[in-house]
């Protein structure tokens, strides 16, 4: 399994919305939204889309 550091900031913001929304850790939730994301980049037709989607998201300039 991978680790990814977060900043102890945000990590809060996930702790807080995770238990609010039902999670049973903050971990799930991140999981969950990350597959949730990679489902809809992946939906794309093309690089450009996903680009386009990704620009619209505030990732990329």
């Amino acid at each position: 399994m991978a680790k990814i550091k977060l900043e102890s900031d945000l990590y809060d913001r996930v702790k807080q919305v995770a238990g609010v929304a039902g999670y049973a850790s903050p971990e799930e939730f991140i999981v969950h939204i990350i597959e949730k994301e990679l489902g809809n980049l992946e939906s794309a037709e093309s690089d450009e889309e996903i680009t386009e989607r990704l620009r619209g998201l505030g990732y990329i300039e």
